[in-house]
């Protein structure tokens, strides 16, 4: 059974200013998705899992069905506000996404493989897509997942703050923890973040996740059910977010599971905010000048 790719596109894209992920960075208006499907085909992914918001599925899906049609299976998923609250009421003043977490979440109905989690508007590289395919047909099981593992001062941001898993690894590569970090930026040559105690800085060299995940579909019985425990506690918080870190550390701690953390060379870029484009643009360029793409990548 070929593993399946599940890319989180449904969020409102509000730092970037617009709907960041069908931009076109590439020859031909290719968008940072684009590549990671095309690499995903080539590892030897059999689906993608597109995680949408339904007032935008429409455009969504006439952008990607006509060049993704015969080459690789598509399913979309609607992540919605009231997605997986089982008769709980949204509370009062909710108007953001529940989070990643909630997002893999909503793809419960149609994925029945082992399966990748990325985002829509990272780009992860060759050698990402094949480690993760590697580790999905010979080594994910219940209790045996994975992240692909970056190095945190490859991944910032020179035009503002970035959120980052930092993950703290065992001398086998296996995650022992993993820490969100909402605010994250270099100041004076030291990267430094954030949060209600403060500034910390933070080695460099650091392995983080940039949510490249590899499960086995066992995990979204206990995602719903982590789900339905953070909502009840939030009630008062609006802002609160179910991230995927929050389900990983679960796992860990109390169903005996083993996170491998994989490293990658492939080099990661992303828009997080509009002054990130020119880069990420030039980024490809050069990814397709050095023939790591064909110009037209769907022709």
């Amino acid at each position: 059974m070929q593993p399946t790719l599940l890319i989180l596109a449904a969020g409102m894209a509000s730092r970037y200013g617009s709907m960041k992920q069908t931009e076109g960075f590439g020859p031909t208006g290719e968008t940072i998705m684009d590549y990671s499907i095309y690499d995903a085909i080539r590892a030897g992914f059999g689906k993608v899992v597109f995680i949408i918001r339904k007032d935008f599925a429409e455009g969504f899906k006439a952008s990607f069905e006509p060049k993704l049609a015969g080459k690789i299976k598509t399913e979309y998923v609607y992540q919605e506000m009231d997605s997986y609250l089982n008769g709980l009421e949204i509370p009062m003043g909710r108007t953001k996404p529940w989070g990643t977490a909630h997002a893999v979440l909503c793809g419960r109905e149609v994925v029945n493989e082992p399966f990748a989690v990325i985002n829509a508007d990272d780009y992860y590289g060759v050698d990402a897509f094949v480690k993760a395919a590697d580790f999905l047909n010979a080594t994910c099981n219940e209790k045996h997942y994975a992240i692909i593992g970056y190095e945190l001062e490859r991944t910032l941001s020179d035009h503002g703050s970035v959120s980052r898993g930092v993950c703290q690894v065992d001398a086998a590569q296996n995650l022992i923890s993993i820490k969100e970090r909402t605010k994250i930026y270099k100041e004076n040559g030291v990267i430094t973040y954030e949060d209600e105690d403060g500034k910390h800085a933070v080695p460099s060299d650091s392995s983080v996740s940039m949510n490249f995940w590899c499960f086995a579909p066992s995990l979204f019985r206990a995602t719903e059910t982590l789900f339905i425990d953070f909502v009840k506690k939030n009630t008062d918080n609006s802002k609160a977010e179910f991230f995927i870190p929050i389900v990983a550390e679960d796992f860990m701690e109390n169903q005996g599971g083993q996170i491998s953390v994989i490293p990658t060379s492939s080099q990661w870029f992303g828009v997080t905010y509009k002054e990130d484009a020119p880069v990420v643009k030039a980024s490809v360029d050069k990814l397709v000048a050095d023939k790591i793409y064909p110009p037209s990548l769907w022709q």
